[in-house]
Order: C-alpha cells, then structure tokens, then sequence
C-alpha cells in the first residue's frame, strides 16, 4: 500500500469513493479532478466506457490499483475513486445561505448541502470549529452534492454577519421568538443551525428572528438534517 495513505485534513486532495460521486465530480468539478483509480473487479461494460471517454476528454489519468481501495474504502462494492483538489467556495450576497454554526457531524453536514442543493439553496456558510467539508464521509453524504455547492469557512458567526449581516437573518432555536409557519422570507436571507448537540447558543436569540419548527413534546427536538430540511422546504416552497 505504499503510496497511497488516508486522508487528512491538511492533504491538498481528497476523494469521490464510488461511480456515482465520481461521475458528479467529473461533471460538476472536472478542473479539480487529480486522477481516477479503478479497482480490477469493475466490470467491462456502458458505465465503465463511459467513464472512459469522460476521462479521455478531460485528459485525466486512470489508473487501475486495488491498493487505494483497501486504504480509503472498506465497501465492497466500492470499485472507482475519483482523486480531486479541493476547490475555493465564493459567497454571493444577492443570494441566500445557510449558515451551519459548529457542525460536529460528517454524515449532517453532507446530508445538509444534498437537501440545500435539492431546495436551490446551495450557498453554505461553515463556522468554525466545524468538521472538514472535505472529509470523505461528507462528500459521501452528500451524495456528489458538495461539487455544487459554494461553501466558505469563517472564524466566528461575527466574521460571517460583517461581511452578509444586511439580510434576514433566522436562527433556529428551541426557544424561539417564532414558529416556523409564522415567517415568510421575501429577501434575501440566511437559515441558521447550530451543533448537533448544543444547539445555537443563547446569544443567537438576539439575531434577527429566532424561529422554532412545533413539534409534539415526545421528543426533545429534531435531528439536525431532518430540521434543516423541513426549514429550507418551507422557506423556498413558492418557487416550486
């Protein structure tokens, strides 16, 4: 296995692990595509070719190596790894964000920008500290979503509102000044979601307007994906 190691968060490169992030990859982030490994057992065949001739055209090295597949995936059905830099994210201010405060969670943060980039709303700011976009786990999660979505860090939520305070601003708080049903964005504006754990803190309660999702008191709250989904649903429902 020499050559090829796990990732980490300080490698320039990380990985697509499978044909169908690797596809979205050479769709979505060509420029940024290293190389493509190919495991012995993929199967000749349309899908096998087709990632071929994508290669070719993008003029992107093949290679065909078990070696990086016992290292980076322990799947057994994993048989393509796409090798990609990892790319620069710009934030819009004509557009609206998510806002995700001290995510925690690889597999969250993936399913959040797949849900993001299904409601048109794949601008996310990260807050740190704050899990590694880059991380395999997240770009599995997101199901190849990330290659669509402009993601930027900032030190501090203070960093973030400096630069895209002029908007509305709602973050999502157990006890909030408004129900989820209750607000209606008609501008511009930024969803705001804290750690899976913790929840946004106090102070957040003086940042535009809290917002809460009702829910029965048979639970103490909503899984963080599920209750960004619920919110960015709700708050883009008209352009559907």
């Amino acid at each position: 296995m020499a050559g090829y190691k796990r990732y980490r968060k300080e490698d320039a490169v990380s990985y697509a692990l499978g044909i169908t992030l690797t596809f979205e990859l050479l769709r979505f982030q060509t420029d940024a595509v290293t190389r493509v490994f190919i495991h012995s057992e993929m199967k000749q065949g349309d899908t096998l070719n087709k990632l071929k001739r994508l290669c070719e055209e993008a003029g992107i090295e093949m290679i065909q190596t078990n070696k990086i597949f016992n290292v980076l995936s322990q799947k057994e059905n994993c048989y393509v790894i796409g090798e990609f830099r990892k790319f620069q994210g710009t934030l819009q201010k004509e557009d609206s964000h998510i806002v995700l405060v001290n995510p925690s969670n690889a597999g969250n943060m993936g399913t959040i920008m797949r849900s993001a980039l299904g409601f048109g709303l794949n601008q996310m700011a990260i807050i740190r500290p704050a899990v590694d976009a880059f991380d395999p786990k997240v770009v599995r999660a997101s199901m190849g979503a990330i290659f669509s979505t402009d993601f930027v860090y900032f030190d501090s939520f203070a960093e973030y509102q400096a630069q895209f305070g002029e908007r509305e601003l709602y973050p999502f708080m157990l006890n909030a000044q408004k129900k989820l049903h209750d607000i209606q964005p008609s501008g511009t504006f930024s969803l705001i979601f804290g750690n899976e754990a913790t929840g946004l803190p106090d102070e957040f309660l003086e940042v535009g307007t809290s917002v809460i999702i009702p829910h029965s008191h048979r639970i103490d709250s909503l899984n963080l994906p599920i209750a960004a989904s619920i919110a960015m649903y709700e708050t883009t429902k008209q352009r559907f």
